[in-house]
């Protein structure tokens, strides 16, 4: 017998069903919790357990799901169920992945998104140590409707659909998650002798145990908790996964050192990466690709996706960092400033009420309030560039593609259309005219106005 790290493993997603309880254009398996898709969780998940083959089994005319697939797990091989007759002979789709002779199968959906690759691995070590058929289940708080575990001398006997059960069968508690673990070696042989002797005339899966018992395998049940093997049928059962999940997120990284002042108002994607001793003030939402370094704050109500952000750095409050936005170590973001595209330098600030996009500033350089940089003409986008230390006046306005030289300064209210020099000033504003006593000859003129019929 092989120990378990030694053994291959073939994981089998199932991702045909379409959910039209979900009441949506898009199929079930791409809706999204913690800014990866479902299908995405279950391959994350399948790939940390070891599984070094995936095949995924999609319903016909579903390019989007294969191309999701394909983008979490590019070797992925990918098979499409024509006829939907049941989860055996969705597995048996991949039958030529099936009979590559991998050691350890692994049977999964891609609705089921919470599941952890400890549990994969629990159900893979019980095949190293002789199952030849695992199946995963969990205590319902209310078994209504589910198949049941139905368990003789420590060991699997059969999975009983509600339906079909005995009023004794009922009262059992242990449920079927659906998730299944089979012996490579005899994986084929066990799917292809179930039938099809039922009402609906399809293949079960869950029939793969009696089946492996006649075959002489031993079949074993895995327990795990009921929110874990949870499915997602509908919106509302979207949400319940997508705070669950949030929890654990929350959970990891506050015990790795990062303080949430309000945790139930902190959102966080499944690929955030947190530095220790950073802060995270109510209200603040992260999207997927954000790495934020040590020490940095991040203040309420911010908005941050797509971004690097260096140690010790200030965001917000209500910051956006749009994708491609790289802060500095020690760089200040203020109140109402958007960043996209850009990347801001050591000790740099940014300090309210400014949009910079496509840019790279430089350390130590300061950035006014209301500074534009005037990045797109309608068809390009083009490229603004400020030099260390320098310094842009309040409400200028950077006319890409531009360079500010290091140490220069742009005096406010300026629109710089043209490069400026190191250690120069550039003044791009009308001169200032006054007229002295014009304004109360314009209100006098204006009351006579209104007097006349």
């Amino acid at each position: 017998m092989k120990p378990a790290s030694s053994r291959t493993c073939l994981a089998v997603v199932l991702a045909a069903g379409e959910g039209t309880r979900m009441r949506s254009g898009l199929p079930k398996v791409l809706h999204a919790i913690a800014g990866r898709s479902l299908l995405g969780h279950v391959l994350a998940s399948a790939g940390q357990a070891g599984a070094a083959a995936v095949a995924v089994v999609i319903g016909p005319g579903r390019p989007d799901v294969a191309a999701e697939a394909l983008r979490h797990c590019p070797e992925a091989q990918i098979f499409v169920q024509h006829e939907r007759l049941g989860t055996a002979h969705a597995v048996l789709a991949a039958k030529a992945a099936l009979a590559r002779g991998y050691d350890d199968v692994l049977v999964v959906f891609a609705d089921t998104p919470l599941v952890t690759p400890q549990t994969f691995l629990a159900m893979r070590t019980a095949l190293a140590q002789g199952a030849g058929i695992v199946a995963l289940g969990f205590r319902a708080g209310d078994p209504t409707g589910y198949g049941r575990l139905l368990l003789r001398d420590g060991g699997l006997e059969a999975i009983r659909e509600h339906k079909d059960a005995s009023p004794q069968e009922r009262a059992v508690t242990l449920c079927n998650a659906g998730l299944m673990a089979l012996d490579g070696a005899r994986a084929v042989a066990v799917l292809e002798a179930i039938g099809n002797d039922n009402q609906a005339r399809e293949y079960y899966l869950t029939d793969a145990v009696a089946v492996a018992r006649a075959q002489g395998l031993q079949a074993v049940p895995l327990v795990a908790p009921e929110a874990e093997v949870m499915g997602v049928n509908d919106r509302v059962q979207l949400a319940s996964a997508g705070a669950l999940l949030q929890a654990r997120l929350r959970d990891a990284a506050m015990r790795s050192g990062v303080t949430l002042q309000d945790p139930a108002s902190t959102f966080l994607a499944c690929d955030t990466k947190i530095g220790r001793d950073v802060i995270l003030e109510p209200h603040v939402f992260i999207g997927p690709g954000v790495e934020i370094g040590d020490g940095a704050v991040i203040h309420a109500f911010s908005h941050l996706e797509g971004t690097s952000i260096g140690a010790s750095a200030h965001v917000g409050p209500f910051a956006r960092l749009r994708p491609g936005a790289r802060l500095g170590t020690g760089t200040k973001v203020g109140n109402f400033v958007e960043i996209k595209g850009s990347d801001i330098g050591e000790d740099a600030k940014v300090s309210h009420l400014s949009y910079i996009g496509d840019a790279t500033v430089g350390a130590g350089a300061n950035i006014g309030a209301g500074t534009i940089t005037c990045n797109y003409d309608g068809f390009g986008k083009y490229r603004t560039t400020i030099g260390a230390g320098a310094f842009i006046g309040s409400n200028s306005s950077l006319v890409a593609p531009v360079t500010i030289g290091a140490n220069a300064y742009v005096g406010s209210g300026s629109v710089v259309t043209q490069d400026v020099a190191a250690d120069a000033l550039a003044l791009a504003r009308a001169r200032q005219v006054e007229k002295p006593g014009w304004a109360a000859a314009f209100r006098v003129a204006m009351r006579n106005l209104k007097r006349q019929p």
